[in-house]
């Protein structure tokens, strides 16, 4: 409870801290916010041209398939590599006055979610371009996406306290990123990996977020999978 009061007593600090991420990102930048449109987009076409050509993946609708994996795993590598480096890049401030550490961590993923929030649209229109139509069961996708917030706040602020000590995590994390870019399935279809190595699969949580997001998207038993993670969700609510 007294890290909620501590969130509403500053909440004032953490919407400037986010709006601050979030212009800075932006700053002097012709298209502004249409790049976190353009940018998923324009990777996946060129993913897409790559994989789909010279592998020949069989995968029903590679396209939206390989959309949702890039902008899913693009909001975790980037809400934990900007929360990871939110104490140090504060510290001035923090030597002058108290304020909670941890609400710039917070303030970190809580930006990185907003740009997520911007990408949603080019997957609405991949989704009718290929003749996914979404339904009204879509708006469940928000249900695995606080989940990965919640997921993405605590590395965050776990990478932020090692920051502190350990500056050589700063450069460490980008190869531990890479690893599991291509240890879960975002590029390529999950039956390729073999029983040897699948149990390094179901221990990766970020498997199942990724899942989780495609089911929704994709899966044409939307609903039945969207009233599965209602009732999960609610089993676990009284835990959190």
């Amino acid at each position: 409870m007294g890290m909620m009061n501590n969130f509403y007593r500053y909440k004032y600090l953490l919407w400037v801290l986010v709006t601050r991420d979030i212009k800075k990102k932006y700053r002097r930048s012709v298209l502004g916010i249409l790049w976190s449109m353009l940018n998923p987009l324009l990777m996946m076409i060129v993913t897409a041209m790559v994989f789909s050509t010279l592998f020949r993946f069989d995968i029903p609708n590679y396209i939206l398939y390989l959309l949702i994996g890039q902008v899913f795993f693009s909001f975790f590598s980037e809400s934990t590599n900007f929360a990871m480096n939110a104490i140090l890049d504060n510290a001035s401030l923090l030597k002058k006055v108290y304020v909670p550490k941890y609400l710039f961590p917070v303030s970190r993923v809580l930006s990185s979610c907003v740009n997520l929030l911007f990408t949603l649209p080019p997957v609405l229109f991949m989704m009718y371009y290929t003749e996914q139509y979404p339904t009204f069961d879509v708006v469940s996708i928000f249900i695995p996406l606080v989940a990965l917030l919640i997921f993405c706040t605590g590395i965050g602020l776990a990478l932020s306290a090692v920051a502190v000590y350990f500056r050589d995590i700063l450069h460490l994390y980008g190869v531990i990123l890479t690893a599991l870019q291509y240890s879960i399935p975002i590029i390529y279809p999950e039956k390729i990996i073999s029983l040897q190595y699948k149990f390094l699969l179901l221990y990766n949580p970020l498997y199942y977020y990724l899942s989780a997001f495609r089911q929704v998207v994709i899966c044409v038993k939307c609903r039945i999978f969207t009233r599965l993670l209602l009732a999960m969700y609610l089993l676990l609510y009284p835990c959190l």
